[in-house]
């Protein structure tokens, strides 16, 4: 494989989420994307023709490429592993959706056959890589909020199925709101709080099946196999507290709400699914003297501008790119999804024995992206 130059990335899985990978890592310079792979062949050629992209046709177009480095895993949950243990197993990189896997053994087995053969797993969701999250992490670092205490989040909406083709799969085991949105809020909380050390929740099922309600399947009922709801608090291990809602059994649609409370005030901080794009940064202070009512109560508030370019999926295997020329390390690790993993799996373990549950994995660092990334410039 090339020691310079842009770094060749090829695709596995030519679905629905294909194509916000293609549209941003075709415009990154210091990557080249030449083949795109599915099992079903013509959806690969599909959305090759569509980004410009040389190469697609079946999986192994994309394994036995030999200028590719770096091959991005968009494959269902249940099959990660096993992916990306084939990316792995043809001398490649792997940058892979969430979760890293279902399981904890077999995610772990994976990132140890990477480590022997001297190759990287990096690992979404790179949203929080955007300036959105990665502004706010600067912030509290440099004390705008004083010493952060905890944390508010939620996500909440009626479900995928009324715009996902085929949505089964999101409410299988290694889905549901809890595995496929919980990823991007507990990836923003750790790089604020660092590690959690243990969690409890709770959870039920606001139905046992549903209906597709979009596609050529419309209408076809699918099992719930996972809670649909789940409300979970997380301790983390330099003594932060966290508070979180997944749920898609509500009509009221509320969602990307992080907030972040410490000594000297409560910051908001965008949506860590929009890399920063869901609105703006805003530390909120306190009272400064006593409101009697009904006066109203007026708060100082202040903007924090957002630091960095705003792009979308794939900024974190750009990174990874990067890093992999520069021989540093890249931030979205496989030790650090794994540890996402590990805490949401733990959280449905809590919500089946009704107890805290600790999280046994941890990190050493939690990396950050530099303030002066910039995605469209030619550095390799």
């Amino acid at each position: 494989m090339a020691g310079s130059g842009p770094v060749g990335v090829g695709l596995i899985g030519a679905g629905n989420i294909s194509d916000q990978y293609l549209a941003h890592l075709t415009t990154f310079p210091d990557v080249r994307v030449l083949a795109v792979g599915d099992v079903l062949e013509d959806r690969a050629r599909e959305q090759a023709a569509k980004y410009g992209v040389p190469s697609a046709g079946s999986v192994d177009v994309v394994l036995g490429h030999p200028d590719i480095e770096i091959v991005v895993n968009l494959t269902i949950p249940a099959a990660h592993v096993e992916v990306s243990e084939a990316i792995l197993a043809a001398g490649k990189h792997v940058w892979s959706e969430k979760p890293i896997g279902i399981d904890r053994e077999s995610s772990l087995g994976m990132l140890e056959k990477a480590d022997a053969a001297g190759l990287r797993v990096g690992l979404a969701p790179d949203t929080v890589l955007g300036p959105g999250v990665q502004t706010a992490k600067r912030a509290i670092a440099r004390g705008d909020i004083g010493r952060p205490l905890f944390a508010s989040t939620s996500f909440q909406w009626q479900g995928p199925e009324i715009f996902h083709p085929n949505p089964g799969f999101l409410y299988a085991r290694g889905g549901g709101p809890l595995l496929d949105m919980g990823p991007y809020y507990v990836s923003a909380l750790v790089h604020v709080f660092g590690p959690v050390a243990s969690v409890a929740a709770l959870g039920l099922k606001g139905s046992e099946s549903r209906l597709v309600q979009v596609g050529p399947l419309a209408g076809e009922e699918f099992p719930i196999e996972i809670p649909s709801t789940v409300s979970a608090l997380i301790s983390f291990e330099d003594g932060g507290q966290a508070q979180s809602l997944y749920s898609t059994d509500s009509p009221l649609l509320r969602h990307g709400v992080v907030e972040i409370t410490g000594t000297e005030g409560t910051m908001v901080i965008p949506d860590p699914n929009t890399f920063g794009g869901g609105g703006a940064i805003t530390i909120t202070r306190p009272l400064t003297q006593a409101v009697v009512p009904p006066a109203p109560v007026i708060q100082e508030t202040l903007d924090v501008p957002l630091e960095g370019v705003l792009t979308g999926r794939g900024l974190g295997l750009l990174d990874m790119a990067r890093a992999i020329r520069a021989g540093r390390p890249h931030v979205a690790t496989g030790r650090f999804g794994y540890h996402v993993l590990d805490t949401l799996l733990a959280i449905e373990e809590s919500v089946e024995r009704g107890s805290f549950v600790p999280v046994e994995s941890t990190l050493d660092e939690v990396g950050s992206l530099a303030a002066d990334f910039d995605p469209l410039a030619v550095t390799l």
